[in-house]
């Protein structure tokens, strides 16, 4: 059996593939599952770390501890170089990524039937929008911690390519296809010419046309939807009594974001937040705040957000609970404004994609097919935003949280055991 597989760390969700004879089998994780949340929990009661869907477990349990959510967004930023106290240890975020792909190499060994130590892992287009050298330090700070993880021979495909070569598999004739991965942390797009006898070559560069991305993704549809929402409720826009001031915003920005939540947590921000309580021409909204700070809630209301985005991928409305902030209290929200709330990112999802076929050297019309994948993929405006530049072409679903790792464990394939029959011979 192949001991080399793909991986597909996401922002919000991670799978591991592998392939023989090109055929594809997604690993299952925990409980029979394929794909987990990319998070971990660190127990204030017996010390362990946990990560997965047991991690998310444990946390919603309210059991005292710390969750760690949307790591990947950390790589290449500033944040990457700092530590994080977790209740009398400090660690590195590096330590900590190498330790949650720790957690999937062992979990996929134990599918596998040996130690994974080779593995082509995915990547965005660019981890850093607009910035290289903080795009290639990304980079060599997830080898690094895929290293320390225990893998010994580590390759990266971008992301769409990786998708475009699992969509591969199913055509019947050449074509050029648009592959559009919307993830958690990135929209990544890549067009590529594919075809049946084209699948069987290991080199594929002359193939792709042209590849590109954007750091929007579902992390931050959960952000915008947050503050056009839940965080007015909060205290967002609330006025302070010297007058025309508001309360500082920053708490609210990082209350919807993910990885950021946890900052809110620290004493000195409390008694801050406590003191703009006393300064606030609207203290119940910021007594909430309080609330939501002191019972740490945070991770838990952003997840009732991130539902109804979910929800609102196949309905037109969602409704989020907060009768544990103010009594008897439910939010209502429409599709129409989430998607008014995303609206620029939805333009900028959308410019891309047509940077992505001109840079490809082709017009619309040429492109045949439309693959989208990535767990944002089904929001219906994002799906609009891609397919509204090509409306000629025919759209493919694939497997949401499953075509990237696929597609990595195909690469895997061609990379490794090839070369290691060779090297046999």
């Amino acid at each position: 059996m192949s001991h080399a597989c793909g991986i597909d760390f996401g922002t919000s969700n991670s799978a591991v593939a592998v392939s023989s004879n090109g055929r594809v089998r997604l690993l299952p994780l925990q409980d029979g599952v394929t794909s987990v949340p990319t998070a971990l929990f660190f127990s204030f009661d017996d010390d362990t770390c946990t990560h997965g869907r047991a991690a998310m477990e444990r946390y919603l349990s309210r059991e005292p501890g710390r969750l760690l959510r949307s790591i990947k967004s950390l790589l290449g930023t500033p944040l990457f170089e700092e530590v994080t106290q977790v209740k009398y240890r400090r660690y590195a975020y590096g330590e900590i990524i190498a330790d949650f792909l720790k957690f999937l190499r062992v979990s996929a060994a134990r599918e596998m039937g040996g130690d994974p130590r080779s593995v082509v892992i995915g990547r965005p287009a660019y981890f850093v929008d607009d910035d290289q050298p903080a795009d290639d330090k990304a980079q060599a700070q997830l080898e690094a911690a895929a290293r320390a993880a225990g893998f010994e021979t580590i390759a990266f495909q971008f992301e769409p390519i990786a998708a475009a070569l699992h969509y591969e598999q199913s055509v019947t004739d050449e074509e050029i296809a648009l592959v559009a991965d919307i993830g958690g942390g990135t929209s990544d797009f890549s067009v590529l010419r594919v075809s049946p006898r084209l699948a069987t070559k290991i080199d594929r560069r002359g193939d792709i046309l042209g590849y590109n991305g954007v750091h929007i993704g579902g992390t931050d549809f959960d952000r915008l939807l947050s503050m056009a929402t839940l965080m007015p409720f909060l205290g967002l826009g609330s006025k302070l009594r010297m007058k025309g001031m508001d309360a500082p915003s920053w708490y609210f920005a990082d209350l919807a974001t993910w990885h950021r939540i946890n900052v809110l947590y620290d004493g000195k921000v409390l008694t801050e937040v406590r003191s703009v309580r006393r300064d606030s021409a609207e203290p119940e909204k910021i007594d909430r705040l309080l609330g939501v700070l002191e019972l740490r809630k945070g991770h838990e209301l952003l997840g009732r957000i991130e539902q109804a985005k979910i929800d609102m991928s196949s309905m037109t409305a969602a409704t989020v609970s907060l009768a544990d902030v103010a009594q008897d209290f439910v939010l209502e929200i429409k599709r129409r404004r989430f998607e008014q709330a995303i609206g620029e990112s939805l333009g900028r999802i959308e410019g891309r994609v047509r940077d992505v076929i001109a840079l490809a050297g082709l017009k619309p019309g040429t492109v045949r097919t439309v693959f989208l994948t990535g767990g944002s993929s089904g929001i219906p405006a994002v799906r609009n935003a891609v397919t509204k530049v090509v409306p000629a072409a025919q759209v493919v679903v694939g497997d949401a949280f499953g075509s990237v790792a696929a597609g990595l464990a195909i690469d895997a394939e061609r990379r490794f055991n090839r070369r290691s029959a060779r090297l046999s011979a």
